[in-house]
């Protein structure tokens, strides 16, 4: 399976690709590299969402999963970058319960590009099993808040543009 690396401010991280979908988002640095137009195009639009250009992905995923977490990472694709949604939000969406969102969260294949980082508990951060942690949820939230307001802030006032 090819798969590219790069460094980013969260650590390493590794995409895999499989049949012209990305299928896998991993920490740390892999050990093959193939620099296919897939994975070259993952990688720049990575880059750019760690520059804070860019905040949606355009790039096929195919995660591997059972059907109930396959709606419950469609259902994360559908937060709008630096916003956020309870584990029981989602579990009204897509079924289930608060517990099995966290689960189906857990087991996401595909994190930052399916954004599980943008689900917390209704009491606070909740969990985030990638990276470091909280840490790299909190970074990655932040992340993506400052770019929201950098682009408010370049936006021209209605009738300017």
């Amino acid at each position: 399976m090819p798969q590219l690396s790069l460094h980013t401010p969260v650590g390493d991280i590794t995409v895999s690709e499989e049949d012209g979908a990305i299928v896998a988002l991993d920490w740390g640095w892999g050990r093959d590299q193939a620099e296919t137009p897939l994975l070259l195009r993952a990688r720049a639009q990575l880059n750019a969402y760690f520059d804070g250009e860019l905040l949606e992905f355009d790039l096929p995923l195919a995660p591997a999963g059972t059907a109930y977490r396959r709606r419950v990472w469609d259902a994360l694709c559908r937060i709008p970058p630096g916003q956020t949604r309870t584990y029981g939000d989602i579990a009204r969406s897509a079924g289930g319960s608060p517990r099995s969102v966290g689960g189906a969260n857990g087991c996401n294949p595909i994190p930052i590009l399916i954004p599980c980082h943008r689900v917390v508990a209704g009491s606070g951060i909740g969990g985030y099993s990638g990276g470091d942690g909280l840490p790299t949820k909190r970074y990655l939230l932040a992340l993506e808040t400052r770019a929201l307001q950098a682009r408010a802030r370049k936006a021209p006032l209605p009738g300017q543009g």
